[in-house]
């Protein structure tokens, strides 16, 4: 597999990722014939007037869409939405009618806990089919689904942070006697 690269600061990027982590630039799409990335966001700049070199967080958080995934490093939030102004990941949504402009945002907290919450979208945010009522917070588990309006759905990627209970058991690998 070919190794991906940011073209705006050169950091190694993953070859499904929408942004590029380092930096916040918008990254090119797969397909070639699709218009260029989006003029750097309000986000973006935003980003990179508080940027430390080497001072980056682990992103916690994966969504995985068809059109690419999103990540959400601990204690950010991420605006979910069609508007290239305000979502860091609006070519994501750029081809879906109904998701909205500002459809949701995501939060990570710095214990890598995960919410959703809907900001009064058109179409609805829905967790595990379930409707997120506007402007109410859900929390999200590794594993769930989340669907924006009746176009795209993902799935959420949030690793344990603590090991299981279960594997922690005192008779593990006694099988084996």
């Amino acid at each position: 597999m070919a190794t991906v690269t940011c073209p705006a600061c050169a950091a190694e990027v993953k070859p499904g990722d929408l942004i590029c982590f380092t930096c916040g630039a918008n990254l090119p799409q797969r397909r070639p014939d699709e218009d260029p990335p989006a003029p750097t966001t309000i986000m973006q700049e935003y980003l990179r007037r508080d940027e430390r070199p080497g001072a980056i967080s682990p992103a916690v958080l994966r969504l995985a869409f068809p059109t690419g995934n999103v990540e959400v490093p601990a204690g950010t939030s991420l605006l979910l939405g069609r508007d290239p102004a305000e979502s860091l990941v609006a070519a994501a949504f750029s081809q879906f009618e109904n998701v909205s402009r500002r459809h949701a945002t995501v939060t990570v907290d710095d214990a890598g806990h995960a919410t959703i919450r809907d900001e009064r979208s058109t179409n609805g945010t829905f967790v595990n089919g379930d409707r997120v009522l506007p402007g109410t917070t859900v929390r999200l588990a590794d594993g769930d689904t989340v669907r924006l309006g009746a176009d795209i759905t993902g799935e959420v990627l949030l690793p344990r942070q603590e090991p299981d209970p279960a594997s922690l058991s005192r008779d593990r690998g006694r099988d084996a006697d």
